[in-house]
C-alpha cells in the first residue's frame, strides 16, 4: 500500500512537471518519437513499474494536447459548413448547376478542407496516443497482478523467525539511539539548550494537545451527553467534539516532530520514526474514534450496528487492535533495515490481525442470531447485509493468514488490510449520513424531521457515490486508472452524429431549468396582475395559464436540447418508434390529451361548473390534458378521462348562465278547489326570493291521479346551485299553508277484494 501510495505521488509529480513546460516547437517530431518508443516498451513487455508511470504520464499528456486540438476551429468550421448546406444539395450524377453556385461551392469546400486537415491529424494522433495509454495501462496491471501474487519463502517456517526478531530488535535499538544521541555529549546537549525558550513552547504545546486537550473535551462531551437522546443538535456538538479528540493530538505528534528536529535528532531510523509519528497517531486516533462511533458506550447513542450496550467495549477494543496493527504495518513497510524480513514481520501481523478480524465478525453475527430469533423484534433492511457482511469477515479473516503464511504475502496484506480499510471507511460514511440528518433536523427544529426527509437522504446519497473512488483505491485500482475513468466519462459517447457528454447533460438541465422557472414567473404574472384585470371568467383564465405552462415547457425543452448541442434530426427514429407506440398503447393517452386541448379551447365545460357525466354529478375542480377532476356532492373526487368528455352526452347545468328550472309535484285530495290550489302555489312561488318573476312561475293542473289530485310548480332559479335548498323551503312553505287553508294531501289507499271470503269463516280442526 504504501508503494502504491509512492506510485500515486510519482505520477503526480511527473504530470505536474509535464504540464508546467513550454509548449515545444517540434510538436510532431516529438511525438513521433515518443510514439515510438512507447511502441518499443509495449511490445519488449518489460518494463520497470516507475519508467512505465513516466512513459504513460508523457502519452497522457500528447493525448490532451491532442485532444484541445480536435476542437480548434470549431466555430469556423460550423460556419462553413452552414454556408454550403445554403446552397444546397449538390446536383446529381449527370447533372449541372449555376457557374456561380458551383464555384462558391468548390470554394467553400476547399476552405473546409484546410481547416478540417489539422482536425483530422489531431484525431489520428489523439487515437494513436489513447492506443498507447491504453496498452500501457494493460502492461502496468498486468505487473502488479504478477506482484501480487507472487510466491515468497514461506513465512510460515520457524527458521526464519530468529533474523527476523534480530532485525526487528536492532532496528528498534539502532532508532532509540538517534533519539538519545542529543543528550549524550555536551556539545550535543549545547545546541539544543540553545534553543530553551522555543523547546519550551513547543513541550508545552505538545502537553496541552496530547493530554489536556482530550481532558476538557471530555468534560464538554459529558456536559451536551446529557441531551443527546432527544437534541440532533446535541448529537452533532458530539461528533465534533470527538473528531476534535482526534485531530488535536495529532497535531501535538507533528509539533512532537517539530521538537525532535529542534533537539537535534538525525539519522535515517529517527527520520523515518519523525515522519511516522504523526501517521501512526493518526491511525490509531482515528481507529479509536471510529469504533466509538460503531460501538458507542452510552444506551441513549445512536448506533451503526445493532450491538447491545454490555459488548460494545469488546468492538471498541477489536477496532483499536485492529488500528494498531495496520499503524505497525505501515512502520514495517517503510523501515529499509527491515527489507529482507518484511515476509516474516507482515505474517505475524497478519495472524494477530485476523484473529481480531474473527473476533468482530463473531460478535457481530451472534447479536445478528439473536436478533434474528427474537419473535419481539423485526430485523431492518440492513440485517442481511450485515449478515454478510460478517460472514466475509470471518473468511477473510482466515484466508488472508493462511496465504501469507504459504508465501503469498502482499495477497495476504492486500486482502486483510483492505477489508479493514474498506469497514473504517463505511463506518465513516455512515457517521457522516447520519450527522446530515441530525444537521437536518437542527436547522428545521424537529428531532424526528431527519430520517424522513428527502434532502438528508440525496445528500447522504450523493457521498456514498462520492467514496465510491476512496473504496477503489483501497481494492487497489490506480489513482491513473480512476482519472482515466474519469476523463473517459468526460468524453461521453457517440449518439448518431452528436456526442453526448456530462456537459450536454448540464447544458440541458440548466437551460431547462431556467425556461421552466421563466414559465413559472410569466404564469404567475399573468395570473395575479394581468388576467384578473380583463373580463375573462375562471374557464378563460384557466385556459390561459394551462397553455402558457404547455407552450413554455415545450420551449424550454427545445432551447435545451439545442443548446445541449443534440441534433433534433436524429429524434426522426425515435419519432418513428413512438408512432408504433402510439398506434399499439398509447392511442388511449393520446386521445385524451387531444381531448384536454380542445377542452381548454372550446371550453364546454370550465372550473366550478355543475356538470353530469354518465350520471355522475358535480362541480368541476380541475382540467387537465390527460383528465379532469370532479368533486362529486358527497366530496369524493371522481378522475374522468377527457375522451370522455368530448364523446359522451356532458349535461353542463351552469354553462351559459348560473339559473336552472325547478319542479315541485304537488297533490292534494279530490274535492278540493283547483282554482285556490294553484293560486296558493302560485303566491308561495312568487314569494320565494330565490324564484324570478320573469319567466314569470307556472303552475299546471297535471291531471287526475290514482290518489289525488295532481299539481306541479314549474320556477326558474337565479342560482341553480341552490335547487336543494329551495325545493326543501318550497314544500315547507305548501304544507304550512295547505294545513292553514284546510286543504288535505291525500296518502295512497287500496281497496283489498277476498275472491273467497267464506274460508276466513270455516270452522277450526278440534284437537284430540
Amino acid at each position: 500500500m504504501i508503494r502504491a501510495l509512492a506510485g500515486i505521488l510519482l505520477a503526480a509529480l511527473i504530470s505536474t512537471a509535464a504540464a508546467a513546460q513550454e509548449e515545444p516547437i517540434a510538436l510532431d517530431a516529438e511525438w513521433i518519437e515518443l510514439a515510438e518508443r512507447a511502441e518499443t516498451v509495449l511490445e519488449a513487455g518489460r518494463a520497470a513499474p516507475e519508467a512505465l508511470a513516466v512513459l504513460r504520464a508523457e502519452l497522457v499528456d500528447w493525448r490532451a494536447r491532442f485532444d484541445a486540438a480536435t476542437g480548434a476551429n470549431a466555430t469556423r468550421i460550423e460556419t462553413l459548413r452552414a454556408q454550403i448546406a445554403a446552397l444546397g444539395e449538390p446536383p446529381a450524377e449527370g447533372e449541372t448547376e449555376a457557374p456561380e453556385i458551383a464555384d462558391q461551392r468548390a470554394e467553400l469546400e476547399g476552405r473546409l478542407d484546410t481547416l478540417l486537415a489539422p482536425v483530422r491529424e489531431a484525431q489520428a494522433a489523439f487515437s494513436r496516443a489513447d492506443g498507447l495509454v491504453r496498452e500501457t495501462d494493460t502492461l502496468i496491471d498486468a505487473g502488479r497482478t504478477k506482484e501480487l501474487l507472487a510466491q515468497v519463502s514461506p513465512p510460515i517456517n520457524p527458521a526464519r523467525w530468529p533474523p527476523a526478531i534480530a532485525a526487528l530488535g536492532a532496528a528498534i535499538s539502532s532508532v532509540g539511539d538517534e533519539l538519545a544521541a542529543p543528550f549524550v555529549t555536551p556539545t550535543e546537549r549545547a545546541v539544543w539548550m540553545g534553543r530553551g525558550v522555543q523547546l519550551g513552547v513547543l513541550v508545552f504545546i505538545a502537553v496541552m494537545l496530547l493530554w489536556r486537550s482530550r481532558v476538557w473535551l471530555g468534560h464538554l462531551r459529558d456536559r451536551i451527553a446529557r441531551h443527546e437522546a432527544t437534541s440532533p443538535g446535541a448529537r452533532l456538538g458530539l461528533i465534533a467534539i470527538s473528531l476534535a479528540r482526534t485531530v488535536l493530538p495529532v497535531i501535538g505528534l507533528v509539533v512532537v516532530t517539530r521538537i525532535l528536529m529542534l533537539l537535534g535528532v538525525a539519522g535515517p531510523g529517527a527520520a523515518t520514526f519523525s515522519f511516522l509519528l504523526p501517521v501512526v497517531g493518526l491511525v490509531i486516533f482515528g481507529s479509536h474514534w471510529l469504533g466509538l462511533q460503531a460501538f458507542p458506550p452510552r444506551e441513549t447513542s445512536p448506533t451503526l450496528l445493532p450491538i447491545p450496550v454490555a459488548r460494545r467495549s469488546e468492538g471498541r477494543l477489536h477496532v483499536l487492535v485492529l488500528g494498531i496493527l495496520f499503524a505497525l504495518s505501515v512502520s514495517v513497510e517503510t523501515s529499509l533495515s527491515l527489507t529482507d524480513h518484511l515476509g516474516v514481520l507482515h505474517f505475524a501481523l497478519l495472524v494477530v490481525a485476523g484473529l481480531t478480524l474473527l473476533r468482530l465478525g463473531q460478535l457481530l453475527l451472534s447479536e445478528l442470531r439473536v436478533l434474528r430469533s427474537d419473535t419481539e423484534s423485526e430485523e431492518g433492511f440492513w440485517a442481511k447485509p450485515l449478515r454478510f457482511l460478517a460472514r466475509g469477515l470471518l473468511v477473510v479473516a482466515v484466508v488472508a493468514p493462511v496465504a501469507a503464511g504459504l508465501g503469498f504475502v502482499e495477497l495476504g496484506i492486500a486482502l486483510l488490510w483492505s477489508t479493514v480499510l474498506s469497514l473504517a471507511l463505511l463506518t465513516a460514511l455512515g457517521t457522516a449520513q447520519r450527522a446530515i440528518f441530525d444537521l437536518y433536523a437542527a436547522v428545521r427544529r424537529r428531532p424526528d424531521a431527519g430520517e424522513e426527509a428527502l434532502l438528508p437522504t440525496l445528500v447522504g446519497f450523493a457521498l456514498a457515490v462520492a467514496a465510491l473512488p476512496i473504496l477503489a483505491l483501497i481494492w487497489g485500482v490506480r489513482f491513473s486508472t480512476l482519472t482515466e475513468w474519469w476523463q473517459t466519462f468526460l468524453r461521453g459517447f457517440s449518439l448518431g452524429d452528436t456526442q453526448i457528454s456530462p456537459a450536454n447533460f448540464l447544458t440541458f438541465a440548466l437551460v431547462f431549468t431556467i425556461g421552466y422557472l421563466v414559465t413559472r414567473a410569466v404564469k404567475a404574472v399573468l395570473g395575479r396582475s394581468v388576467l384578473p384585470k380583463t373580463r375573462l371568467d375562471t374557464g378563460g383564465t384557466n385556459a390561459i395559464l394551462s397553455g402558457t405552462g404547455y407552450v413554455g415547457i415545450t420551449l424550454a425543452a427545445l432551447l435545451a436540447i439545442t443548446a445541449a448541442g443534440i441534433n433534433l434530426g436524429g429524434l426522426a427514429i425515435v419519432a418513428g418508434a413512438l408512432s408504433v407506440g402510439v398506434g399499439f398503447g398509447l392511442q388511449t393517452i393520446v386521445q385524451n390529451f387531444v381531448s384536454g386541448i380542445i377542452l381548454l379551447i372550446e371550453r364546454p365545460i370550465k372550473l366550478g361548473d355543475w356538470i353530469d357525466v354518465n350520471g355522475t354529478n358535480g362541480f368541476v375542480r380541475q382540467i387537465s390534458v390527460r383528465s379532469t377532476r370532479i368533486e362529486t356532492f358527497d366530496r369524493q373526487d371522481v378522475i374522468i378521462p377527457n375522451a370522455d368528455l368530448i364523446s359522451g352526452v356532458v349535461t353542463n347545468y351552469t354553462l351559459g348562465n348560473s339559473s336552472g328550472r325547478l319542479i315541485v309535484p304537488v297533490g292534494v285530495a279530490y274535492g278540493t278547489d283547483t282554482r285556490k290550489v294553484e293560486a296558493i302555489l302560485r303566491e308561495i312561488a312568487e314569494a320565494h326570493p330565490m324564484v324570478v318573476l320573469n319567466p314569470p312561475p307556472l303552475i299546471s293542473f297535471e291531471g287526475f291521479g290514482a290518489d289525488s289530485l295532481d299539481f306541479q310548480m314549474r320556477v326558474v332559479l337565479r342560482d341553480i346551485l341552490w335547487i336543494v335548498v329551495t325545493r326543501t323551503e318550497l314544500n315547507h312553505q305548501i304544507a304550512e299553508r295547505f294545513a292553514a287553508e284546510g286543504i288535505e294531501i291525500p296518502f295512497a289507499q287500496r281497496d283489498v277484494w277476498l275472491r273467497n271470503p267464506e274460508a276466513l269463516h270455516a270452522p277450526r280442526p278440534e284437537t284430540p
